[in-house]
């Protein structure tokens, strides 16, 4: 019987000759994450009784959910980190403005195939993308990673999902994304390491990739992979890292927990209704909702593949009256990019408003919690109530065509309708 990618990722970090699904394990991470929560993990680990993280070559840490700091306990907390931070001559940590921390790491060059990457992040299946087992965990947990530069895991069961066929004009990877979870169900992928196979995945960009394997955290799993794509290359180490692509891909008699297959031409654009990410319907069926927020953004959407649709959508049109859009790129480098290129012109010129780099509204922190009864349709992963900062208000999640069709609407639309 073959293994699954998480299997042998498992096996090779470990340095055991193979470990089954459900068995536990000693695992030593290559990169351990943490961001905002880095001062109360920090507190944890005093509480241990050790003075030195183990590995501060491995550890990242991120300024992202709340920046620039909105209130002065906000501020004190960026201060306590930075000064652990020294204390503690961890050199991967990035500044208020550097944005979203998933996006950040990847965009470093921190995270690599084949590597384990543990997050204090649920979103921290993100990493899957580039070929790493990349899983949230507790703050406890990191604290005692600091420590002793291990954590003991229990290798997960698999699921497959093989996707057929080619997105259309107007359907994109969140689009698939979320009729995958309308299908399965929030708890679908419970501690499961999910595995994106076929045709419909080695067409998407990269950018896209990144959105399956983020959301895929709403679907409870542990982690999600999807098989990298390397150009060829004479470089030495471009070919090591293509030998140890193949070695870690699942082999064709792999055991799974399930397998699933999805045909991503039938995929129309998707909206997730309040209050619920896997309360999926096709956009028809909400269409009319009226929209007092737009919200373009997050470590799943705010890449610069996600704000050039958004340009081309609202190129020669404006933002309704009475509705607020909002865009935050993903990290500075989005952000110069989408300058670069004359993206962000289009959006200014459409009335949309840019923000810093960062989390922004998406859980609730600040620059943009709706107002109690009003409705956002947003690309960020979460809608349960209260999410945004507001119980009284509703999230729609959707596409980023979706969010700025439906600002120049100021109503949930399809943008081949504008």
């Amino acid at each position: 019987m073959g293994h699954t990618f998480a299997e042998k990722v498992l096996a090779r970090n470990t340095g055991l000759s193979s470990v089954r699904a459900g068995q536990v394990t000693d695992v030593f991470p290559d990169l351990v994450l943490s961001h905002d929560n880095t001062a109360a993990i920090a507190r944890i680990f005093r509480e241990i009784g050790v003075a030195r993280v183990k590995h501060p070559e491995r550890l990242a840490v991120v300024l992202d959910h709340a920046v620039p700091a909105p209130t002065t306990r906000h501020a004190q907390n960026h201060a306590e980190i930075r000064r652990f931070v020294a204390e503690q001559g961890i050199r991967h940590f990035f500044e208020v403005g550097r944005g979203v921390c998933h996006q950040v790491l990847c965009e470093e060059g921190l995270v690599r195939p084949g590597d384990v990457v543990l997050g204090a992040d649920s979103h921290s299946t993100h990493y899957g993308a580039l070929g790493a087992f990349g899983a949230g965990i507790g703050r406890s947990e990191v604290a005692a990673i600091w420590a002793t530069g291990r954590i003991w895991l229990r290798v997960p069961e698999s699921i497959k999902v093989t996707v057929v066929g080619e997105l259309g004009e107007w359907a994109s990877a969140k689009d698939l994304a979320l009729h995958i979870i309308g299908a399965l169900g929030a708890d679908g992928g419970t501690y499961a390491s999910v595995e994106f196979h076929g045709p419909g995945i080695a067409a998407l960009s990269m950018a896209s990739r990144f959105v399956l394997t983020n959301m895929m955290a709403e679907m409870g799993v542990k982690n999600a992979w999807i098989k990298p794509q390397m150009g060829k290359s004479a470089n030495g180490q471009i070919s090591n890292l293509q030998s140890l692509i193949s070695d870690l891909t699942p082999d064709p008699d792999a055991r799974y927990a399930a397998e699933y297959t999805f045909d991503a031409s039938t995929v129309e654009p998707q909206v997730a209704r309040p209050h619920a990410v896997d309360n999926v319907v096709p956009l028809s069926q909400v269409a009319g909702t009226r929209v007092h927020q737009a919200f373009l953004g997050t470590c799943t959407n705010g890449r610069l593949e996600d704000i050039a649709e958004a340009a081309r959508v609202l190129a020669g049109r404006r933002v309704a009256p009475g509705t607020r859009l909002l865009i935050i790129p993903a990290s500075s480098q989005v952000l110069r990019d989408a300058m670069r290129l004359g993206y962000l012109e289009t959006l200014l010129a459409a009335g949309a408003v840019i923000g810093t780099p960062g989390c922004g509204p998406c859980m609730g922190n600040h620059m943009g919690v709706p107002a109690p009864g009003e409705v956002t349709i947003s690309t960020a992963n979460r809608n349960f109530r209260g999410r945004m900062g507001t119980r009284d208000a509703e999230v729609y999640l959707a596409s980023p065509a979706v969010v700025a069709a439906s600002a120049v609407a100021g109503e949930i639309v399809h943008p081949a309708s504008l």
